[in-house]
């Protein structure tokens, strides 16, 4: 049935259900559908749907709205701890009486160069404050990687070396540290509680279009030359006849 048939929302989950789509691994499939919203960065959500007014007295009904946050494409590219623009209204001179202008609140970036111990290799990252506190609460970056969903790392880049750090723990590779192997089993054992079968992550942080791709490749099969299935059904035939054919005994003298 055509999609205009149900509502926009729906749309992106029923096309998911069709074709190639459909085709893809479930663990992939149930990432793609899970729609646990972020957690509030700029906005303290009050978690109850009425409260007091302390003026009045009168229990009053209030909204969690969160702030509309927009998360530039650049923001993809580094790890932003969930912080985005913000756009608003201030007043001219600072007083309310004069007119309302627009302004954009963008959050401070920094360039620190962070070091992954699974990987064993340093990255030259754009971050923001909050996310060097995140990853000083993780007990470090591999940690911060590794704990931190979807949604709250909101990073193309973040969830890239997600899947390369677990890719890593899933196949044991002995590419880190090869001249060192006491070294290299203490980090695996380290963050052994994030292993997963190599199978499941090589998909994490695949976008839909990658994952598409990744599937078609999969099941694409190079076409036979029609002259080997002629020569292999041929041979198959003298095969046969050749054992139809009457053996002869030789006699003797």
């Amino acid at each position: 049935m055509p999609l205009h048939k149900y509502p926009p929302r729906l749309w992106e989950a029923m096309k998911l259900k069709k074709g190639i789509y459909a085709r893809l691994p479930q663990h992939y499939l149930r990432a793609q559908q899970d729609t646990t919203p972020p957690t509030p960065v700029h906005w303290k959500p009050l978690g109850v749907k009425y409260r007091v007014n302390p003026k009045t007295g009168q229990r009053e009904r209030v909204q969690d709205i969160p702030i509309p946050i927009y998360y530039p494409p650049e923001s993809q590219d580094g790890l932003w701890g969930g912080e985005g623009w913000i756009t608003g209204y201030r007043y001219t001179n600072n007083d309310k009486l004069s007119a309302k202008v627009k302004k954009i609140w963008k959050p401070q970036l920094f360039k620190k160069e962070l070091y992954s111990e699974i990987l064993d290799q340093r990255f030259t990252v754009t971050v923001t404050a909050r996310a060097l506190d995140l990853i000083d609460a993780a007990y470090g970056f591999d940690f911060y990687i590794l704990k931190t969903p979807k949604q709250d790392l909101n990073s193309k880049f973040g969830m890239d070396l997600k899947r390369a750090m677990l890719l890593r723990l899933a196949r044991k590779d002995t590419e880190l540290y090869p001249d060192d192997p006491n070294q290299r089993e203490k980090i695996y054992n380290k963050y052994k509680q994030f292993e997963i079968p190599a199978e499941e992550a090589e998909w994490v942080g695949l976008s839909l279009e990658e994952a598409v791709e990744k599937q078609r490749r999969l099941e694409h099969k190079d076409p036979e030359p029609l002259y080997k299935s002629c020569v292999d059904k041929l041979v198959k035939e003298l095969a046969i006849q050749k054992l139809s054919e009457p053996q002869i005994v030789g006699e003797k003298d």
